[in-house]
C-alpha cells in the first residue's frame, strides 16, 4: 500500500504538484493521467525520492519514505520509464539482473529469476538473454525494461509513460502483456500516462491531475459516466469521438 499526504513540490512561486493526496491499495494499478506539466512525473519521482517533496510525505506500507535512506528505498520499488534506460555495455541478462545482484542474491537464484522474467515479458530466454540492447528492437527493450523493474519482487512499482515511444502496433501488443503481467504478478503499481485509452485499459482506478492537482479519482467507469467538471469530460470524451470518426471511415463518409 502507498499513500501520499499532501504532497506539495515548488520551483520558486511555480506549485508543479499542489496538496496531492492519494492512496493506493495492495494489488492496485493507478493511473496518473493529465496533460503535459500537470505534474504526474513529479508526483512519480518524489515517490522514489528522485526529487524530494516540499510539503507533505510518502508512506509505503505504512514506512515514511523520508526515513529510508534513497537507494534502500529505490531497491524496494520497480522503476519503468518512457527511456527505457538499459546500459548499453551490460547484456540483457545483466540488465535485468542488476538488483537482484545487488541485493546479494546467490547466482543461481538470479538465473532462474532473469529467465522467468523474460518468459514473462515475452523474450524466449535462450535467445535474448545474453543480446545486447542495440541488438533489440524498441519493443524489445522496452519489455526488457519491465523484466528489470520486477527482478527483485518489488512490492511496488512505477511506471512513467513506459509506452509513450513506441509505434501503435507494439504499443498496443505490450498495453496486452502488462494487462497479463499484472495478473501473473500481484504488484502494487502507480502508471504515469497522457493517453485517456491507456488509462482505460490499464487502470483500476485513474487519478487526473491538472496544474499540479488532483482533480478526480475514481475507476474507469465513475470518470466516464460522472466527471468532476469540464476538464475531465473532455478527457472521458476522447475515445468516443476517436470512435465515431473510425466508424465514419468505416461507412465511407470519411473524417
Amino acid at each position: 500500500m502507498i499513500e501520499l499526504q499532501g504532497l506539495c513540490k515548488r520551483y520558486g512561486d511555480v506549485r508543479a504538484v499542489d496538496g496531492l493526496s492519494l492512496r493506493v491499495d495492495a494489488g492496485e494499478v493507478l493511473v496518473l493521467l493529465g496533460g503535459s506539466g500537470c505534474g504526474k512525473t513529479t508526483t512519480l519521482k518524489m515517490v522514489n525520492r528522485l526529487i524530494e517533496p516540499s510539503a507533505g510525505r510518502v508512506l509505503i506500507d505504512g514506512d515514511d519514505a523520508a526515513a529510508i535512506p534513497p537507494h534502500v528505498l529505490r531497491r524496494r520499488i520497480g522503476y519503468a520509464f518512457q527511456a527505457i534506460g538499459l546500459f548499453p555495455h551490460m547484456t540483457v541478462e545483466e540488465n535485468v539482473a542488476i538488483t537482484p545482484r545487488l541485493l546479494g542474491w546467490d547466482g543461481a537464484r538470479v538465473r532462474r529469476r532473469v529467465d522467468e522474467l523474460l518468459e514473462l515479458v515475452e523474450l524466449e530466454p535462450a535467445t535474448y538473454r545474453g543480446r545486447w540492447p542495440r541488438e533489440l528492437s524498441g519493443g524489445q527493450q522496452q519489455r526488457v525494461g519491465i523484466a528489470r523493474a520486477l527482478a527483485a519482487e518489488p512490492g511496488l512499482l512505477l511506471l512513467d509513460e513506459p509506452f509513450g515511444a513506441l509505434d501503435p502496433l507494439t504499443r498496443d501488443r505490450l498495453q496486452g502483456s502488462f494487462r497479463a503481467i499484472r495478473r501473473a504478478v500481484a504488484v502494487t503499481a502507480i502508471f504515469v500516462t497522457h493517453d485517456m485509452l491507456e488509462a482505460l485499459l490499464v487502470g483500476d482506478r485513474i487519478a487526473v491531475m491538472k496544474d499540479g492537482r488532483l482533480v478526480q479519482v475514481g475507476t474507469p467507469r465513475d470518470l466516464l459516466r460522472h466527471p468532476a467538471d469540464a476538464y475531465v469530460a473532455e478527457l472521458m470524451d476522447t475515445p468516443r469521438r476517436q470512435n465515431a470518426i473510425f466508424e465514419r471511415f468505416l461507412q465511407g463518409d470519411g473524417p
